[in-house]
């Protein structure tokens, strides 16, 4: 990755996977999930869903989409996230 310099501060374009750039394991996992709970959250959003009406309709505990709304889905599988969009009533093509 090209690096440079601006207003003093060493930058470098993103390889388009920020979980890849900062050496996480499992990167690519991380950004499929994510782009899963986003997808969730807009849901949530176009539905007027509030964590408690969501939580029900996707089968979790409430304290899970609250962590989720924060970014800790580490305990949820994305198989776990994609039934979770398809309870909200999404379609999702792998």
């Amino acid at each position: 990755m090209q690096k440079r310099i601006i207003e003093g501060v060493e930058v470098q374009r993103s390889s388009g996977n920020v979980f890849a750039d900062l050496g996480l394991p499992d990167a690519e996992k991380l950004k499929i999930k994510t782009g899963l709970v986003v997808e969730i959250r807009r849901a949530m959003r176009a539905l007027g869903l509030t964590q408690q009406a969501a939580a029900k309709r996707m089968g979790i505990p409430q304290p899970k989409v609250s962590g989720m709304m924060r970014g800790d889905f580490t305990n949820l599988s994305e198989r776990k996230l994609m039934d979770c969009l398809n309870r909200l009533g999404y379609d999702i093509e792998i």
